[in-house]
């Protein structure tokens, strides 16, 4: 396997590990930790409030529920 298809694969691997880490049941009970609203999961990396707009990482399976680490989407 050349090096550029071996780092796709990998590539691959880990963005279907974040969105398949997190149960179904776990998802419908998450809310901003800023205004408290659901959230919901953007592409596979990222849980987002459609309220305040914030975008919450998802690490390693782990979504990342911390204020300082989210990234507003601004439209």
């Amino acid at each position: 396997m050349a090096k550029s298809e071996k780092r796709t694969a990998t590539t691959r691997y880990a963005s279907s590990y974040n969105v398949a880490m997190i149960p179904a049941d776990l998802l419908e009970i998450l809310a901003c930790p800023v205004c408290r609203k659901p959230l919901v999961l953007r592409g596979e990396d990222g849980l987002k409030c459609n309220e305040c707009k914030r975008v919450y990482p998802i690490r390693n399976g782990i979504p990342i529920l911390l204020e300082p680490e989210a990234t507003i989407e601004q439209l």
